[in-house]
């Protein structure tokens, strides 16, 4: 029996998606619910998985195609035939070949310059080729031809001067600019951005066209955390599986000052300031699409250890694209860490319609006088972003020194001052 596969129900405000990578080919045998394409919206991307055991039969989308809910991918036929251990059936025991998956943009830079996609290998889920891997691939390959052409220039053609014979001797000049070899490849791609990218681009935008944004900072002293941490981190790790990082104490501290700062929690809506009376906390992850900012729901809730092991989850998440429209809508309040990427200041951008985000950034040793006396402490600059339409400035830096305030003195937390 011949089954149609088709584009399924996309999530709410995407009409329509960009079709990546197909995983199987016409001919191919899958089973139920193995992944047959990537889909890619402006937000998510979406495994279309295989109602039911069977052989592809027919592929009616190109990779790159734009399609929409509803539209038909590819024809299934539906088989019962049992397989052996070995992958092969009672009937077929030809054996499949694996064919490297190549994205579009991938495709079309090897097609370009004419280069052979099996000697490109991938670094991309199941081994898939980006773009970045082609680029990777052609840039040594000039490097070695061009320093190659350079060596041949300086052996074979040596600059030649003509001897003049009078009676003072003129100097010889030095060899023109056009004598140096130019034949190196000065190498420029156009490459398309990814929806994902397009609506990162347009989301930042319209938060600095929309919001007045104000970044103020201040610093905290790490060591009472970094002592905390190292004290129960083997204890946490066991009893929790999961390790203790410094995030679930900054998403505890962020939470503490929203409660005594509701501004900073809530959001515009039209000529409306919408007061958040939950806390969902977004949390920046890089991923290989792209910047995305999962949500901890009801993060007020959470403890450490369950903060932990949901931004872990969306860690994996974001790096395997399983991220789902579930995982990123909504938000009161965001935080990001460029300290992981070696950031010692920056100004976050605002989330919108989040009025507020908490930057974090690299932890480093810094003379700092106590009591007197100059000591060496484990410094972080933090850096509060908001929009100064419903946030005074007054409330700005308290909400900083209130954060502050709880990670230098842990203890807070649990007494509620």
């Amino acid at each position: 029996m011949s089954i149609e596969v088709k584009v399924p129900g996309l999530p709410e405000s995407v009409s329509d998606a960009t079709i990546v990578a197909w995983r199987k080919q016409v001919g191919d045998s899958v089973k139920r619910d193995e992944p047959l394409v990537d889909l890619e919206t402006d937000k998510v991307v979406l495994e279309v998985p295989a109602p039911a055991d069977g052989l592809i039969a027919e592929i009616h989308q190109a990779e790159g195609d734009v399609v929409e809910a509803g539209q038909l991918l590819l024809s299934l036929t539906e088989t019962d035939v049992a397989t052996s251990d070995n992958g092969s059936s009672n009937e077929m025991s030809a054996p499949t070949q694996v064919e490297k998956i190549i994205t579009p943009s991938a495709k079309k830079m090897i097609v370009e310059h004419g280069l052979n996609s099996d000697d490109i290998s991938g670094s991309g889920k199941d081994g898939r080729v980006l773009k970045e891997d082609v680029m990777a691939f052609m840039q040594q390959p000039v490097l070695n031809q061009s320093s190659a052409e350079t060596q041949s220039v300086r052996t074979e053609t040596p600059p030649q001067y003509e001897v003049v014979e009078q009676a003072t001797p003129a100097p010889i000049s030095p060899p023109r600019a056009s004598a140096v070899n130019t034949s190196a490849e000065r190498i420029e791609k156009r490459v398309p951005m990814t929806r994902l990218r397009a609506r990162i681009a347009e989301r930042l935008l319209e938060a600095q066209h929309n919001a007045a944004i104000l970044t103020t900072f201040n610093e905290v002293n790490m060591q009472p955390i970094m002592d905390l941490r190292n004290k129960y981190k083997d204890l946490f790790l066991k009893k929790y599986n999961v390790k203790l990082g410094f995030m679930s104490f900054f998403v505890k501290a962020s939470i503490e000052a929203l409660k005594r700062f509701p501004a900073v929690n809530a959001s515009i809506d039209g000529d409306d300031i919408v007061y958040h009376g939950f806390f969902d906390v977004g949390v920046a992850i890089a991923s290989p699409r792209g910047l995305v900012v999962p949500v901890l729901r009801n993060a007020d809730e959470m403890s450490l250890a369950d903060i932990e092991r949901n931004i872990a989850d969306f860690v994996d998440k974001a790096k395997n694209n399983r991220l789902g429209i579930d995982d990123m809508t909504g938000g009161t309040f965001s935080l990001t860490n460029g300290g992981v990427f070696g950031s010692m200041l920056s100004t976050p951008i605002i989330n919108p319609p989040q009025s507020g985000i908490l930057g974090m950034h690299k932890i480093q040793q810094r003379p700092m006088v106590e009591d007197n006396e100059i000591v060496a402490r484990p410094m972080m600059y933090l850096a509060l972003s908001y929009d100064h339409r419903i946030i005074d400035g007054a409330e700005a830096v308290q909400f900083l020194v209130a954060i502050k305030d709880v990670l230098e003195d842990p203890a807070r937390i649990l007494v509620g001052v």
